[in-house]
């Protein structure tokens, strides 16, 4: 993964909710349908919800925050080689209440939709223990 602007999980300004990043695999997968469905679907999860938190000034990572997938949709457009390089496209048109939902589509280099993704996320602040 190679995000195009990492000020996103560097900063805690309230940043537009949205980003890019480069993913692949780093070898060649079985060409079945069913294992790369599988493995772009794992990709596809690893940085999507974090976009919700960007408006917010905070990062999937801080250690105050929980988050858990609630679902997770996709389409598959069309194969492509997960060892090639897919610009992941990534915004959240609505955070609140303990929810973000997040939408991403991955391209191609040549920009060709190969799939596209839908996810909500519980996302909230851990509880201290005297709570």
């Amino acid at each position: 993964m190679k995000p195009v602007m990492l000020k996103h999980y560097t900063s805690r300004e309230k940043l537009e909710p949205k980003q890019n990043i480069w993913i692949r695999t780093t070898g060649p997968v079985p060409a079945d349908r069913a294992t790369q469905a599988a493995v772009l679907a794992y990709l596809s999860d690893m940085t999507l919800l974090d976009t919700s938190t960007f408006a917010h000034g905070r990062a999937i990572f801080d250690r105050d925050i929980q988050a858990a997938s609630l679902d997770h949709a996709m389409w598959f457009h069309r194969s492509h080689p997960l060892d090639d390089w897919m610009l992941y496209t990534q915004d959240s048109p609505s955070t609140q209440g303990s929810r973000g939902f997040t939408r991403g589509s991955l391209f191609a280099r040549d920009g060709t939709l190969i799939a596209s993704v839908a996810q909500e996320g519980l996302i909230r602040l851990k509880r201290s223990p005297a709570e």
